[in-house]
């Protein structure tokens, strides 16, 4: 089915934030688009606010008439949707085209030049700091993205004269096998979803294949020391990017009075004083991955460097600050998605290094039970770096209980003497009678609905 000939679109999973860009797209187009979610969200309520209908009843009952007809309805699902839903049972047993959002990402990749940004960490900052930099830029671009700009307060960026797509290419379940990238940037390659790929072998085979999929011509950058051995077709050019080495890199990196300024370095050349609007360490590395991605494009000069990186917003709950008290005792609430155990240390590496000598507390919400099980040691181990630990209980999404699961597991091993487990819905009290200092709250899961109650005690 081509894109022209849809006129409806039916969304199961509406309310996960990479289909409700799509959502948005093909609304820009258009096209009348309905979908069906669990629960209601902030999300959800925005985009029927928007004009998209949407139920959380998976019976047919629930899906509008005008979305009944299999020829010119195109049905994107999530993987994360059970495979018995109702409704999505319905459309595949009745002549719907029926498609995962990743499938929907990849034509739009192979009509459109792709700039697809992948690894087991740092692909919503990097994609964001990419589209930002683009948009800031006379050329524009379109952009999906997994997670909400501020400053845009969308994940969906539109031009209808850009010839380049940014996308979030994502490994879980494979989805970015359907894309067709022209510029293709690998983060990281830490072992993640086990539940979906068993080994580290067949983590790495996955990102191997995605490299092929790089169109010739086009361009691969990839992260310095990782184990991938890539395969891109003849005709692909293959770069390297990190903070200290690598073709595209930093140097002169100045830290301090909460700024972090840096030299950008290309093959042939530099551009210099590059300040970050989101002052973490680790966007060091994510600024240098999402500038050599624009330098490739040809459309990188060091004004529109210095001016994008220096007004890039941050993402909604990717290092997000929620509460930054006046003074140097003034307490500080930081919001961070991270959901590895590689992430979560950095996550918390970062915090230390904007705060030295502070108290820092981290209050972690494990999400999946599978994700649990498999790196219980490692996040142990990074908790353990945080003077004051609150652990929540594991935040299901997709998945259901597994027998011995839970997250005292984790509890058990983490070094740090003051520790505590607790139930989400104890957060805001456990939090304000331990009177904190720097908090660092850490999940994929809902405990960020939890910090705007905490961070309104304060102001």
């Amino acid at each position: 089915m081509e894109i022209k000939d849809i006129t409806h679109v039916y969304f199961v999973g509406a309310g996960g934030i990479g289909m409700a860009a799509l959502e948005r797209y093909f609304l820009s187009l258009g096209k009348k688009v309905a979908g069906y979610d669990r629960t209601p969200s902030p999300l959800t309520r925005e985009l029927e606010a928007e004009g998209i209908a949407i139920s959380y009843d998976d019976s047919m009952d629930a899906v509008p008439e005008e979305f009944r007809n299999p020829a010119s309805t195109l049905v994107v699902y999530t993987p994360a949707v059970p495979a018995e839903n109702i409704a999505l049972t319905y459309f595949r047993d009745n002549g719907f085209e029926v498609r995962k959002r990743s499938y929907v990402l990849g034509a739009i990749t192979r009509n459109s030049k792709g700039i697809c940004f992948s690894g087991t960490h740092g692909k919503t900052t990097t994609s964001s700091m990419c589209a930002h930099i683009l948009h800031s830029g006379p050329v524009g671009c379109n952009a999906f993205l997994g997670g909400i700009l501020l400053g845009y307060n969308s994940n969906l960026m539109l031009s209808s004269t850009s010839p380049y797509s940014v996308i979030e290419a994502d490994e879980y379940d494979r989805s970015f096998h359907t894309l067709s990238p022209y510029i293709a940037i690998i983060n990281a390659t830490d072992p993640d979803h086990l539940d979906i790929y068993g080994t580290e072998e067949a983590y790495l085979e996955s990102f191997a294949h995605f490299t092929e999929l790089i169109r010739p011509g086009g361009f691969l950058i990839q992260h310095t020391g990782m184990k991938l051995k890539p395969r891109p077709a003849e005709g692909v050019t293959t770069y390297t990017f990190s903070r200290h080495e690598g073709d595209f890199h930093a140097e002169n990196i100045r830290m301090g009075n909460g700024e972090i300024v840096f030299d950008f370095v290309f093959p042939g050349g530099r551009y210099t004083d590059i300040s970050l609007g989101v002052p973490v360490e680790i966007n060091i590395d994510n600024a240098i991955a999402s500038l050599a991605a624009v330098w490739l494009t040809g459309t990188l000069t060091e004004e529109l460097a210095r001016k994008a990186m220096a007004s890039y917003p941050g993402v909604e709950r990717r290092f997000q600050f929620h509460l930054r008290q006046p003074g140097p005792e003034g307490k500080v609430v930081i919001d961070d998605y991270a959901h590895h155990p590689d992430e979560l240390r950095s996550s918390i590496a970062s915090v230390r290094a904007l705060y030295p000598g502070r108290k820092l507390t981290v209050a972690f919400q494990p999400h999946l039970y599978s994700r649990t099980r498999d790196f219980a040691p490692e996040f142990a181990e990074a908790l353990s770096a945080a003077d004051s630990v609150v652990l929540i209980d594991i935040y299901p999404a997709r998945e259901l209980p597994i027998p011995g699961i839970s997250s005292k597991i984790i509890f058990d091993k983490v070094k740090t003497a003051d520790k505590t487990m607790i139930s989400k819905e104890n957060f805001v009290d456990t939090i304000k009678k331990r009177n904190f200092e720097i908090l660092l709250t850490v999940g994929a899961g809902d405990l960020n609905l939890y910090v705007p109650e905490l961070c309104s005690l304060y102001k």
